[in-house]
């Protein structure tokens, strides 16, 4: 991801949560909102409910590739947080990465 950087405090978390405009998906629900900065940050929540810890770091590993697989065709500056459910757990990665792409696009953080 080279053009992202970490969305790490619990602060800027709950203000995504709070503020930023969500949509809400089968597998994942990405909340979004435009920062003050150039760059991009990217959060990622995985509970526990979705199972043991290598599930979960599984789940991680497919967000992010695909995020980094669209991460050229987003628009900069804004402040993205994506939440796996548990029913993603079972998704297909092109039923995950269609789902994130069609989220982003409503939320308004892709190019035209």
């Amino acid at each position: 991801m080279i053009h992202t950087v970490p969305l790490n405090r619990n602060r800027d978390f709950q203000k995504m949560y709070r503020r930023g405009g969500s949509v809400v998906g089968g597998c994942i629900v990405v909340y979004c909102r435009p920062n003050r900065s150039a760059r991009t940050r990217l959060g990622l929540t995985v509970s526990s409910k979705l199972g043991c810890a290598v599930l979960r770091n599984r789940m991680k590993r497919r967000i992010k590739e695909s995020y980094r697989l669209m991460e050229a065709g987003l628009k900069p500056g804004f402040d993205i947080v994506i939440v796996a459910r548990a029913r993603s757990r079972d998704v297909p990665f092109t039923a995950l990465q269609r789902e994130l792409r069609e989220a982003l696009f409503k939320l308004q953080a892709v190019k035209r």
